[in-house]
């Protein structure tokens, strides 16, 4: 194709003209230096460029060389545990050909070259594979089987395939498609801007438990599912998504830090290794993508860190597990697409930002989703993704949590006055919700328990009391209070202290499993009813909070998974202090 010349250079977009024969999104390398860029924006022969790379001293008048190929991800073993930058170069190697800083125009393919993969074959000569077949496996790490998928669009007979040493550009398998013969390799590439094909959407009907008591009780989010979490500086957006990365029942982690700041994402590098997978006790590394897009970086990689994510949680998701993506935030995302707008002097929208920030928001979202994955021997994988936004000010009329809001299906409102509290997590039950709690109840009811929903509905109308209560106590004290309202109080106080509150750094209560919290919750519930009627039977609420049981009420949380029926204990424990009170009373 003919290179263009560049006509305009303001910031991270590039102006060319001579362009023709180019189309949108095509990758683009601007001047002798070769930074990348793709193509945003076409008028005849005049392209607009959003270049991923520090433009400083590039000129009017120098080359751009076409490529004629859209931005895409390279896709094989080696992405589990690889670090990446926004348009998928691993860190670790630009940092032994460059240093400590990226510098411009450097080229470093997404997988490994020269590593060798030990390939085992699941399909025999003369067989009939269509897309989607499993060709053979990978043992990528400890915890993760790479499947080798026959690639969208290519169908036929097996000619050849045999087990061995390969690289990822090696041909481990020969399919005659009828119209000749495909050479399929480990290694594939994908558009990153193209959702991957799969044969239906499945209604999201399963939890992705996450071990955070708020989230799973009351908020919970399905396997396939997509929540936000917005929140003001400092009140706990980064610490929730490392817990949900650390501790939800996904079998692939994908943790993209856009725009985030420096020390934030060198806190997930540093850390991210030394996490032991608490289903293995292996590394977290072990089953974890991590894409660090910071701050300091170029505004337009941004973009590309968001679409490189989510695509190569898209590929796992077709082998048939269950992935978790964390994108955190999606507000800087935003920030660099109302750059790009305004420098390409389009009608801005609200706030500055473009227009189209929610169809973009959206078409993120929506590739989200449990799937029928391509293949005969049809499997089930999902893609759940959760994103961080990061209004000014906590403002949650924001217009990036306003678009974000329409098309995700959970919201944890995160509160800087509960993270101030000490609250963690800092999630608010009065303005979060979750609309997937309908679809889960089936199976909750059968899985957990047949009274689930009433003792959490129960719990919540206590919290939403106390809220209401509150007002009153403010104006009048709490002696003015009847004994059945101070009840509610204390109740209340012992469900946000004794079942919300949850510490992210003590060994046991870090985790906690669904039976586990739905125990804890029903006895806190118990005693609330116990002391109900032992309220009408004339016992005073001094009385209940004294009791010597609200103190293992209060170390529930501390105890093992192993030991649980020490937890359900409490509940007869309860019954019985309660009711010699009620001796003495009536």
């Amino acid at each position: 194709m003919k290179e263009g010349r560049i006509i305009r250079v303001s910031g991270p977009l590039v102006v060319a003209e001579g362009m023709k024969g180019s189309r949108m999104y095509d990758v683009v390398y601007v001047s002798d230096k070769k930074l990348m860029g793709e193509i945003i924006e076409l008028k005849g022969e005049i392209a607009s460029i959003q270049v991923y790379e520090e433009t400083g001293g590039i000129g009017v008048g120098e080359p751009v060389y076409p490529t004629g190929a859209p931005l895409s991800v390279e896709l094989g073993p080696g992405l589990i545990e690889s670090i990446y930058d926004g348009v998928q170069r691993p860190l670790d190697k630009i940092r032994e050909m460059a240093g400590d800083f990226i510098t411009r125009g450097i080229h470093i393919p997404g997988l490994d070259r020269e590593k060798k993969w030990k390939f085992s074959p699941k399909v025999k000569e003369g067989e009939a594979v269509e897309p989607g077949d499993i060709l053979g496996v990978v043992q990528e790490t400890v915890l993760v089987e790479h499947r080798i998928l026959v690639p969208p669009g290519i169908k036929g007979k097996v000619v050849d395939i045999s087990e061995g040493e390969y690289t990822v550009e090696d041909v481990v398998c020969r399919i005659d498609t009828g119209a000749g013969v495909e050479e399929i390799k480990m290694l594939q590439k994908w558009p990153v801007r193209i959702p991957r094909p799969y044969v239906k959407k499945l209604a999201p009907e399963i939890p992705m438990f996450t071990g955070q008591r708020i989230i799973d009780t009351f908020f919970p989010v399905s396997k396939g599912g997509t929540a936000c979490i917005p929140g003001p500086f400092g009140s706990g957006k980064t610490v929730t998504q490392h817990q949900l990365a650390k501790w939800s029942d996904a079998e692939i982690i994908v943790y993209i830090g856009c725009g985030e700041r420096g020390n934030e994402m060198t806190d997930v590098l540093i850390e991210f290794p030394e996490l032991v997978d608490p289903k293995s006790g292996e590394p977290l590394m072990k089953r974890t993508v991590l894409i660090a897009n910071t701050s300091n970086m170029p505004v337009a990689a941004r973009e590309a860190s968001v679409y490189t994510g989510i695509t190569i949680a898209e590929y796992f998701r077709d082998m048939g597990y269950s992935v978790a993506l964390m994108a955190d935030s999606t507000s800087r995302w935003a920030e660099a697409m109302r750059e790009i707008s305004g420098r390409l002097e389009e009608m801005p929208g609200e706030e500055g930002y473009p227009a189209y920030l929610g169809s973009r928001v959206a078409s993120f979202y929506e590739r989200a989703g449990r799937v029928v994955c391509l293949g005969k021997e049809q499997r089930e994988g999902s893609l759940s993704v959760i994103g961080a936004v990061s209004p000014p000010g906590g403002d949650l009329s924001d217009p990036v949590v306003q678009a974000t809001l329409r098309v995700v299906k959970v919201f944890w409102s995160l509160e800087a006055r509960l993270a101030y509290a000490r609250h963690f997590p800092a999630i608010n039950w009065l303005t979060s919700y979750s609309l997937y709690t309908d679809n889960v109840k089936d199976y909750m009811l059968t899985n957990v328990a047949e009274d689930f929903y009433d003792i959490q509905g129960q719990a919540m109308k206590l919290l939403e009391q106390e809220a209401e209560l509150e007002e009153i106590v403010r104006l009048v004290g709490l002696e003015a209070l009847s004994m059945k309202d101070q009840l509610v109080l204390l109740v209340a106080r012992m469900i946000r202290e004794d079942f919300l509150h949850q510490n992210a750094f003590h060994e046991v209560d870090t985790y906690t499993s669904i039976k586990k919290q739905y125990i804890m919750l029903k006895n806190i519930i118990h005693f609330y009813e116990e002391s109900l009627h032992a309220i009408e039977k004339g016992a005073g609420v001094s009385e209940l909070s004294g009791l010597p049981v609200l103190e293992r009420i209060a170390r529930m949380k501390f105890v093992p998974e192993d030991r649980m029926d020490e937890i359900e204990s409490i509940r007869d424990e309860i019954t019985k202090e309660i009711s010699s009170l009620q001796g003495v009373n009536v």
